[in-house]
C-alpha cells in the first residue's frame, strides 16, 4: 500500500524492535521524517539510503519520555503522528502471578502507552495529528488464560483509545489500536497462524494519512490475518 508521508514528521517507538524497525523503514521510504525511540538510541538501525534521528529514553519514566518528546518537537518543531510498538507478553497462571510481574507487564505495555500518548497529545494540540497504539485479540475480543496482565493491559489500550478520540477530536486528533494476532516476520514454519508485520505496517501508515484516521477515528483494527 503507498502512502505518501511527505513533510510529515513521525515518532515511532520500539524502533529498534522487529516491527519498530519494518515501521521506520516503511516511513522512510514513504517520505517521512522519522523519529525513532527505544531504550538505547544504538539499538536502532536505519534503513538503507535513509537517516534515521535515533532518541534513546526508558519509555515507562514519566521524566525520560516527557525529556524525549521535547527533544523530538524542539528538533523538528512539531509531532504530526505517534506510532508505539513498545510491549511485551508473558505467560503464567494467575494464581502464581506475583504482584511485581503484574506491574511490570502493566508498565511495559500500558503506562509507556499512557505516557507516551500524552506526550504526543500536547505536541499535537495545535495542529492536529494521529496516534496509533497495538492493542491484541487478547484486548480486543476477550482475556486469555494465563495471561492475565497481558490482556488486562492490552484492553488498556483500546479504553485509551477511545477516551483520546472523544477528548481531543475537535483538536484533530485521531487515536487508533491496531490489534494483531500473533505476528509473522516470514521466519516461521510454512502454515504458522498469524498476521505479516507487513500487513501490520500497511495498516498504520493508513490510518496516518489525517483523512482516513478522521473516518477511522477511535477504531480498533483487528489485524488477526489466519487463525488455526
Amino acid at each position: 500500500m503507498s502512502s505518501s508521508m511527505e513533510d510529515r514528521i513521525v515518532v515511532v517507538t520500539g524502533a529498534g524492535g522487529r516491527l519498530g524497525q519494518c515501521l521506520v523503514g516503511a516511513y522512510t521510504d514513504a517520505g517521512a521524517t522519522v523519529a525513532g525511540v527505544d531504550q538505547r538510541a544504538e539499538d536502532i538501525p536505519a534503513p538503507a539510503g535513509a537517516t534515521v534521528d535515533t532518541y534513546g529514553a526508558d519509555l515507562t519514566s514519566e521524566r525520560s519520555v516527557t525529556a524525549c518528546f521535547a527533544e523530538i518537537a524542539d528538533a523538528h518543531g512539531r509531532i504530526d503522528v505517534l506510532i508505539h510498538t513498545v510491549g511485551m507478553w508473558g505467560m503464567a497462571p494467575f494464581h502464581e502471578t506475583s504482584l511485581a510481574d503484574w506491574r511490570t507487564m502493566m508498565d511495559v505495555n500500558l503506562t509507556s502507552a499512557f505516557l507516551c500518548f500524552r506526550e504526543g497529545v500536547k505536541h499535537m494540540r495545535a495542529h492536529g495529528g494521529q496516534i496509533i497504539g497495538m492493542a491484541s485479540a487478547q484486548g480486543a475480543d476477550g482475556g486469555a488464560g494465563q495471561q492475565p496482565g497481558y490482556s488486562a493491559a492490552k484492553a488498556g489500550i483500546v479504553r485509551l483509545v477511545e477516551a483520546i478520540t472523544e477528548e481531543y477530536a475537535d483538536d484533530e486528533i485521531t487515536a487508533h489500536a491496531i490489534a494483531p494476532s500473533m505476528l509473522l516476520f516470514g521466519e516461521e514454519e510454512p502454515g504458522t497462524a498469524g498476521v505479516a508485520a507487513e500487513h501490520i505496517v500497511d495498516l498504520a501508515l493508513y490510518l496516518s494519512d489525517p483523512a482516513r484516521g478522521q473516518a477511522l477515528n477511535g477504531s480498533v483494527l483487528r489485524a488477526y490475518g489466519t487463525m488455526q
